[in-house]
């Protein structure tokens, strides 16, 4: 672990360096806020139920922008093939991106918390949903952080890895909204695939296992398809 971590050092640190990290973090605060504060004035209501609801929809675009670089620039100018001579596993880089990229995501959510304060201040907030779906959203953009690594790591273009991996997070966000298209023995079935019906039940303040369980089953699935990837191209 102590290669993955020194990695991960790397990897947090280049984005700061990159403008690309400012783009996306005032993109993020940007619409986050301006959705948020429109609806809360207009409802007056004393919860964070509109920026919640928001969110699987904003990380389906964010998300893939902060993870296409990760392997698509190693590839593309060739620094791939210097950082697996050093005393590196797939495992460590692939760990190593995954935790820089969370932690990124975690970083990006902390200026919102002025809205539950604001809100906090202006009336009476319940605060269970609130922790409920700030935990939720770092489960959220774990999940996405995964499926953003290995789109990232299927391709050298940032541009084909970013439409990929939002593609993917962008489909698995809406599948639970069109299920009046399918059959109704699959109902159930597709229910379970969709993240905003786990998310949402997350940011209600309900920590069911079931959702925990998704969250971390997508983000295993898109590590592990991203270790056999590199593997492959090895």
């Amino acid at each position: 672990m102590r290669q993955a971590f020194f990695i991960f050092k790397r990897e947090f640190r280049t984005y700061f360096v990159s403008p690309i990290a400012y783009i996306v973090i005032s993109f993020f605060l940007l619409v986050t806020g301006w959705f948020f504060f429109t609806t809360f004035f207009l409802y007056n209501q004393a919860n964070l139920r509109n920026f919640f609801s928001l969110l699987p929809i904003i990380f389906s675009f964010v998300v893939p922008a902060i993870t296409m670089r990760l392997f698509s620039e190693e590839f593309n100018v060739g620094s791939y093939e210097t950082l697996l001579t050093m005393p590196v596993t797939f495992l460590d880089v692939v760990l190593g991106k995954f935790m820089a990229s969370v932690a990124f995501i975690a970083a990006m959510l902390v200026p919102t918390l002025a809205y539950p304060l604001t809100v906090g201040f202006l009336g009476q907030l319940d605060w269970g949903p609130v922790v409920g779906g700030y935990i939720g959203a770092i489960l959220l953009g774990a999940a996405f952080s995964a499926i953003g690594l290995l789109s990232s790591s299927m391709t050298r273009n940032q541009i084909i890895a970013f439409i990929t991996g939002m593609a993917i997070c962008f489909c698995l966000v809406m599948i639970d909204k069109m299920l009046f298209f399918l059959p109704r023995f699959s109902l159930v079935f597709f229910q379970y695939l969709g993240a905003d019906h786990h998310f949402q039940n997350i940011s209600k303040g309900i920590i069911d296992s079931r959702d925990i369980l998704y969250f971390l089953s997508i983000s295993f699935i898109g590590l592990y398809g991203t270790h056999l990837v590199l593997q492959e191209k090895n």
